[in-house]
């Protein structure tokens, strides 16, 4: 079962809403809106993207690798090294 199970509803609820922003930034595109104003909706979206990466990581962390640590072996060198990447991958977006 993936980690974040419990709060699927909501991450599938909050990908949806960017969706619209992603329309949104595309439709202010196809009618030729204001640079400034198609970026600044660029960033919003970004910024969303990132809540709901975080979301992401944190249930990784409480319930992936806490199970690991749990269960110990080589599974903790595993989850702590894929949450390693994902931060970094993560830091450097």
């Amino acid at each position: 079962m993936a980690g974040y199970q419990e709060h699927r509803d909501g991450v599938l609820r909050r990908l949806r809403l960017i969706e619209g922003q992603v329309r949104g930034v595309q439709r202010m595109v196809e009618e030729d809106t204001y640079c400034v104003d198609v970026l600044t909706q660029i960033s919003a979206t970004n910024a969303a993207l990132r809540s709901v990466a975080l979301v992401m990581l944190d249930e990784h962390l409480n319930s992936c690798v806490t199970e690991a640590i749990v269960g110990g072996g080589e599974q903790v060198k595993v989850k702590v090294g894929e949450a390693s990447r994902a931060i970094s991958r993560l830091v450097r977006a």
